[in-house]
C-alpha cells in the first residue's frame, strides 16, 4: 500500500463512517477508481474502523464514563436495574450481539461476493428510500433515555444490516430508530454507542487478516489516524446537524452515487 493509498483510504474513512452513506461502499469505490483497481478489503475497512471509533469514546467519553459505572453498580445492586444508565449498558451488549454472530456465520459472504459492486448499489439506493421513508413517518418523539429493551435489541439486529456493504452501519441503526419513533439526534447517539463493541471486537479480530507486508504498517497506522480526527470533526457536525435538519441530503447523495457507480460499471469503468 503506498502512502498516497494509505491518506486517502483514511481519510474516506473519517468522512463517511458517520454518516449514513456507507463507508465500506465508498473504500471499495475509491479503491476500484484510484488505486489499479484494488479493493481495500474487509479487513482493512475494519482496521481503520477502530481510529474512527475511538474517536466515538472520546466523543461521548462522558456519557460512556457514566453507563459502565452505574452498570456496574447495577450488578452489585448499588443503583435500581432499571436506570436508565444501567440499562443502556445492557442494551449495548445485547444490541451488539446479532452483528457479531452474523458476521461471525457469513464471514466469507461478507468479505466474499457481498462485495460485488452490484450489490452495493442494490443498497445504495434501496437505504436511500429506506431512509426517506423513516424520516418522514417517524414520530420524532422518544428520547434516548426512553429506550427499551425490545426496541434496542431491535435496533441491534438493524445495525446487522450493515455487515452488507452499501447499507451504512449509522444509516440502518438511525433509520430503525426512527421508525420506532425516536428523535433524530436520539437515534444518531444511539448509532454511535451502539457500533462501539462490534466494530472494536472486529477490527481486533481482522488485525491477522490485515492485506500487505509488514511494511504497510506505518501507512495503516496513518490511514487509521485520519480517520480518528476527521471522524471526531464528522461526529461533532453531524449531531448539531440532525438536531435542526433532516436526512434528505443524504438521501439524494446516496441516490446520486448509486447512479454514478452504476454508469461507472455498465462502461466497465469499474469492476463489479
Amino acid at each position: 500500500m503506498s502512502w498516497l493509498e494509505a491518506i486517502v483510504l483514511g481519510i474516506v474513512q473519517g468522512l463517511t463512517e458517520f454518516l449514513p452513506i456507507s463507508s465500506s461502499a465508498h473504500q471499495s469505490i475509491v479503491g476500484q477508481l484510484f488505486f489499479k483497481g484494488q479493493n481495500p478489503g474487509a479487513a482493512f475497512t475494519a482496521v481503520t474502523q477502530l481510529g474512527t471509533e475511538t474517536a466515538v469514546i472520546l466523543y461521548f467519553a462522558k456519557d460512556i464514563g457514566r453507563i459502565i459505572s452505574r452498570w456496574f453498580l447495577a450488578l452489585f445492586g448499588k443503583v435500581p436495574r432499571n436506570d436508565p444508565d444501567a440499562r443502556m449498558g445492557w442494551l449495548v451488549i445485547l444490541g451488539s450481539l446479532p452483528i457479531g454472530l452474523l458476521g461471525l456465520l457469513f464471514k466469507s459472504a461478507i468479505e466474499g461476493p457481498l462485495r460485488n459492486l452490484w450489490i452495493t448499489v442494490a443498497m445504495l439506493a434501496g437505504f436511500a428510500v429506506v431512509l426517506w421513508i423513516a424520516d418522514h413517518v417517524a414520530k420524532h418523539t422518544y428520547e434516548l433515555k426512553e429506550l427499551t429493551w425490545i426496541d434496542g435489541i431491535a435496533l441491534g439486529f438493524a445495525q446487522a444490516l450493515a455487515l452488507i456493504p452499501g447499507v451504512s452501519r449509522s444509516g440502518a441503526t438511525i433509520a430503525g430508530g426512527l421508525f420506532l419513533g425516536y428523535k433524530r439526534e436520539a437515534s444518531a447517539r444511539y448509532a454511535f454507542l451502539l457500533a462501539i463493541p462490534a466494530v472494536f471486537i472486529s477490527g481486533l479480530f481482522e488485525l491477522k487478516d490485515i492485506p500487505g507486508s509488514p511494511a504497510d504498517w506505518p501507512q495503516i497506522i496513518v490511514a487509521t489516524l485520519l480517520a480518528f480526527g476527521i471522524g471526531l470533526a464528522v461526529i461533532h457536525w453531524l449531531l448539531k446537524y440532525v438536531s435542526k435538519h433532516n436526512f434528505s441530503i443524504f438521501v439524494w447523495y446516496r441516490l446520486a452515487l448509486a447512479a454514478v457507480v452504476a454508469g461507472l460499471l455498465l462502461t466497465g469503468y469499474l469492476q463489479p
